[in-house]
């Protein structure tokens, strides 16, 4: 009797400890805090223990405390991370993602909400949900300039020779290789001791990333090119998502679609405050020739419209939209 009752509490005790650690939600970014990409994940996280109160505990990890985006993509098939914030990276998923690795692209804010819910959240999300990732909203990650030790940047040919870290993102590298860089694909969080060390002689990144990774400590030339809007995917393991309760699924898609309205607030207020921080701090800033990156980048298009299916219809749609 008495390893009868050993055994029921034994038995008792796993089933506690199951029921606590299916209560938790574990989310994950490989930004910094002070980045844009942290402040957001920051509050999505308050929101949410808010909004789910204390019948579940929400885990937030930064910094790639949990790893850099890549892992944690793996980990969010896995089961092991419920939420990570996804960026560049996801073209490696699945190719329609690299319509935002297309330079120029996104003309302001109010483009990319078009963008977002007229292909992001139709397409680009069935792509993704092919690949075991469910893409529950869409956040910023911002509008990328380049920054680097050497010269300012004024046209392509400035970037010439020059080994600028880039995303591990196929299309980011060849956009810089097609402006006569040589990028260096290497995971955010080797950056700032890259560039101290001379592994990189520059970076391309929004405001935000810069300076939440105090990069300008290491930079003395910021060229303001707006190349690139990077969005930043709040993604759920396709498996991991259907195992949360509904309830729990309802509150997290609602706060996400709250945050983004923040995100984008936040991300335009930054975009004034951080230049003049920076200006501040000694570093040398010009804008570049944006007519001549841009038809230096008809390359990097004729490759997207080769190379990934339907990738000339994104590009139109995308586009077209920017004019509504």
């Amino acid at each position: 009797m008495y390893k009868k009752l050993l055994g029921l509490s034994a038995l008792g005790l796993a089933v506690a400890s199951a029921q606590v650690q299916a209560d938790k939600i574990v989310f994950a970014i490989g930004g910094t805090p002070n980045s844009l990409q942290g402040q957001t994940a920051q509050e999505f996280s308050d929101r949410l223990q808010e909004r789910l109160g204390d019948a579940h505990q929400v885990e937030y990890y930064h910094s790639g405390q949990l790893g850099d985006e890549r892992q944690l993509i793996q980990k969010l098939r896995a089961g092991t991370v419920d939420l990570a914030a996804i960026s560049s990276i996801m073209s490696s998923v699945s190719p329609d993602f690299a319509l935002f690795d297309m330079p120029f692209l996104v003309k302001d804010r109010d483009h990319l909400k078009r963008i977002d819910r007229e292909i992001v959240m139709q397409d680009l999300a069935r792509s993704a949900e092919e690949k075991g990732l469910n893409i529950v909203s869409t956040w910023e990650n911002g509008f990328r300039h380049i920054t680097n030790n050497e010269r300012p940047i004024d046209t392509p040919a400035d970037l010439e020779g020059l080994k600028i870290r880039t995303p591990q993102s196929e299309w980011r590298t060849l956009m810089f290789e097609t402006w006569g860089a040589n990028p260096t694909p290497m995971a955010f969080s080797e950056v700032f001791v890259g560039l101290q060390t001379g592994v990189v002689d520059g970076q391309e990144n929004p405001l935000s990333n810069i300076n939440g990774a105090k990069l300008q400590e290491v930079q003395g030339y910021l060229s303001l090119s707006n190349h690139v809007y990077s969005p930043i995917w709040l993604t759920a393991g396709k498996g991991g998502w259907a195992k949360l309760p509904e309830d729990v699924r309802t509150a997290i898609a609602e706060v996400a679609a709250e945050t983004q309205d923040w995100a984008l607030t936040k991300g335009a207020e930054l975009d004034d405050s951080l230049l003049e921080a920076m200006r501040g701090e000694g570093m040398e800033i010009n804008r570049v020739d944006r007519d001549a990156f841009v038809e230096a980048s008809n390359p990097v298009y004729t490759e997207f419209a080769e190379q990934v299916e339907g990738g000339q219809e994104l590009v139109d749609r995308a586009m077209a939209l920017a004019e509504e």
